[in-house]
């Protein structure tokens, strides 16, 4: 029985998908959206990769919106540093993992894109 090939992603492809997750940290969701609808139908490793940074920062925007909410009542404005600063480690972890051409997946992240 053979074992399946693996094929490491091009640099240009694994420089899209860590583009489309360091994206996330300064464009939301619309950076990864665009790359990964560009780019979703040419290479596996930026559709792979290019879902999985949209569904965190969806995730994200779900989060902000919460915690606006939750600013009326106070518990909000301290949300709101903690959730910056989540986004950009695991955007930036997500970044350093997919240059390297690894298929990274963020630890909580609602799965919308599948």
């Amino acid at each position: 029985m053979e074992e399946p090939v693996v094929q490491t992603p091009s640099t240009d492809d694994r420089n899209l998908a860590m583009l489309a997750h360091l994206l996330g940290i300064v464009s939301g969701f619309v950076g990864a959206l665009i790359i990964w609808l560009i780019k979703k139908d040419q290479s596996a490793y930026v559709d792979e990769q290019g879902k999985e940074a949209l569904n965190f920062q969806i995730t994200m925007l779900i989060a902000f919106v919460g915690a606006w909410i939750l600013v009326f009542i106070l518990i909000g404005a301290l949300l709101f540093p903690l959730l910056l600063v989540v986004n950009l480690v695991f955007c930036i972890l997500a970044a350093v993992a997919a240059s390297k051409g690894e298929h990274y997946r963020y630890p909580f992240a609602i799965r919308l894109l599948k």
